[in-house]
């Protein structure tokens, strides 16, 4: 339909006869379409956005004062045995409580025959970054956290002639994070090309799956044991004058999350594991 006088006026806007959406693609991609005009409501449009706008605010807030009231220790009491109880599989899980303990045992784990290897370029020397002062406080927080991993066999006082400084960083619901900055030793090592899955090809292969199941590990880096060669390569210093090595993989290291999806994969396709399709 060409038109010499373009109408402007909404009620000449509305009343032009209707037109089909795929002629009205075939003429925007042909060109024949010069000028496309949208129709709306300015004053509910400015109403419905301030409505939604109000609603993120609350819904944000909500959320995250619930994140800061709610402790660690009551997101894992909602995953406890007795809030398993009315679940179809708790029977199952009491069967194999071994495997889910509370606590994991203060020793080191099991060779579960992937461990954390650290290949340097060729080439490097040391990895050293020296220590510098934090407050007091943070430094009771740290000699506190690698005692409580020395009790636990995770790891040793050190002779290494590398070294990386730890300190403090505070989390969102309290508490302190303890960070290894591995940045020299990262530099140095070569990447591992461990494929890391992709959320949404995850997604995708669970297709026609009726039951789905997640796994929590606990300090699941701390399941992996460190290759007995390359603990000297973890070695970190405390502000306290202390130096430790990991006999466990510690958070921080580059190859760690291949390390850790690699044993997942490889447990997952032990016997009994299997997919069924």
């Amino acid at each position: 339909m060409e038109m010499e006088n373009p109408p402007t006026s909404a009620s000449e806007l509305t009343s032009l006869p209707a037109m089909s959406w795929m002629r009205f693609a075939k003429d925007l991609y042909d060109g024949r379409i010069e000028q496309i005009c949208i129709l709306s409501d300015l004053e509910r449009m400015k109403s419905e956005a301030e409505e939604l706008r109000q609603l993120h605010a609350v819904s944000t807030t909500e959320s995250e004062d619930t994140l800061r009231a709610k402790t660690k220790k009551e997101r894992f009491d909602g995953q406890s045995w007795d809030s398993l109880k009315a679940g179809p599989f708790y029977d199952v899980l009491r069967e194999h409580k071994d495997v889910l303990p509370d606590e994991i045992p203060a020793e080191l784990p099991q060779d579960k025959g992937i461990q954390d290897e650290i290949n340097l370029v060729p080439g490097t020397k040391y990895c050293v970054t020296r220590q510098w002062p934090l407050p007091r406080y943070q430094v009771k927080v740290i000699d506190d956290f690698f005692e409580s991993r020395r009790q636990a066999g995770q790891v040793r006082e050190s002779k290494s002639p590398h070294s990386a400084p730890t300190f403090c960083v505070k989390k969102p619901q309290g508490g302190w994070r303890i960070v290894r900055a591995y940045n020299k030793l990262n530099d140095a090592t070569i990447p591992a090309q461990t494929p890391i899955p992709r959320k949404d090809v995850i997604i995708d292969s669970m297709a026609k799956s009726t039951i789905y199941s997640a796994l929590d590990l606990c300090d699941g880096f701390y399941q992996i044991l460190m290759r007995e060669s390359d603990v000297a390569l973890t070695a970190v210093s405390t502000p306290s004058g202390m130096l430790w090595e990991w006999l466990v993989m510690p958070q921080g290291l580059k190859n760690a999350p291949a390390t850790f999806n690699r044993c997942v994969t490889h447990l997952l396709r032990s016997p009994g594991c299997e997919r069924e399709d």
